[in-house]
């Protein structure tokens, strides 16, 4: 048996049993670094975060989409919801619907405040989020077994507000888990870092 062989069987054992300490506890399940920008435009970018499929257009593209960072504003971002999604309120903000920047590590679960609407613009990123600089939201969303789980997302702002990417998100594989904002558990990475070994090896 050939070295790219054995090395081929040997992480697939071990991604399978990664697999397996994932599918019995919650992990959260991680995106990796994706750097995908948004068109400041009426669309943005419409994702769907278990899917991690995306699109700069119409959200119809993109079968039950969660996430849609957009807007035509040199001042600020808007995050739109689909049905079953909310973002998250700082926790410092008072009333205010626009403070949606929070701090890694921040505990985004049942008893944060979300706000959210299948048919309303919500949330400008404004006050907490400044030029040349990145920020987190969080959100929680409805995934495909129809349970309510919670996530996180960080935004890198260029000059203005004009400039804006998708930089990494996370999310709990289990439904109801509070996560904390900007850490993906390290069964996850884990997990990421074994399959790309395996697509490496494959294609070599």
């Amino acid at each position: 048996m050939s070295i790219s062989n054995r090395l081929n069987k040997h992480f697939v054992a071990a991604a399978a049993a990664v697999a397996v300490v994932a599918s019995a506890d919650a992990v959260v399940v991680y995106s990796g670094v994706v750097n995908i920008v948004v068109p400041a435009n009426i669309d943005g970018i419409y994702m769907n975060v278990q899917t991690g499929q995306y699109l700069a257009g119409a959200g119809a593209g993109v079968p039950g989409w969660d996430v849609n960072p957009y807007g035509t504003s040199l001042t600020g971002v808007s995050l739109y919801a689909a049905v079953g999604t909310g973002y998250m309120r700082n926790p410092g903000a008072g009333t205010s619907t626009s403070r949606t920047n929070i701090a890694a590590g921040t505990a985004i679960g049942a008893a944060s405040f979300f706000y959210g609407s299948s048919n309303a613009t919500i949330g400008t990123l404004v006050g907490q989020w400044t030029a040349n600089s990145t920020g987190i939201f969080g959100f929680k969303f409805v995934a495909a077994d129809n349970l309510t789980h919670y996530g996180w997302m960080r935004l890198a702002i260029g000059a203005n507000a004009a400039t804006r990417t998708i930089v990494d998100y996370g999310f709990e594989s289990t439904a109801a888990t509070t996560i904390a904002a900007g850490a993906p558990a390290p069964g996850a990475v884990a997990l990421l870092g074994l399959a790309g070994l395996i697509n490496r090896r494959r294609r070599a």
